[in-house]
């Protein structure tokens, strides 16, 4: 093995040189690395992976107060019931891409069956309108709507 061979000084410590030097496997490079680098850098790296994780991790998504949804079932054939309505935007920005969630329910709240229809753009302290269908299976009594997705429109996001 070749040794490193040393070179100039800095701040009154010799500096080493790593030319001429074979790499050796089982993870030599990885424990020069952690010599290397001081251990207050270390933390700053160990707490930077923690933020960055805890930002990835999955939130569950609420819909925001400033967005309502009203609703009125208009028909009801044998195969769908036909749902209409406006989502109302009572907050200062726009939302964009919006979608409502119409579903079946039975009288626990289990959904049996829905209906995801585009809305797209409500502007802010306005309304869009919305129709829904959702067909028709036995055991529904009542059917619930809500938000489903959206986005808020900041900047060159806005129509």
């Amino acid at each position: 093995m070749v040794e490193a061979k040393r070179t100039t000084t800095i701040e009154g410590r010799p500096a080493l040189s790593c030319v001429g030097r074979n790499r050796r496997a089982g993870g030599d490079s990885l424990t020069t690395m952690f010599r290397i680098v001081p251990s207050a850098a270390w933390r700053r790296i160990l707490l930077c992976s923690f933020v960055v994780a805890a930002s990835a991790a999955p939130i569950a998504a609420q819909t925001p107060s400033n967005l309502r949804v009203v609703h009125s079932v208009d028909k009801a054939g044998p195969t769908t019931a036909e749902l209409s309505g406006r989502v109302y935007n009572d907050g200062p920005v726009d939302v964009i891409d919006v979608y409502v969630n119409a579903a079946a329910v039975d009288q626990s709240g289990k959904v049996l069956a829905q209906g995801i229809p585009y809305v797209g753009m409500v502007p802010s302290r306005g309304s869009a309108p919305f129709k829904a269908r959702v067909p028709v299976v036995p055991g529904a009594t009542a059917y619930r709507v809500g938000i489903n997705s959206f986005r808020f429109a900041f900047g060159r996001d806005a129509p």
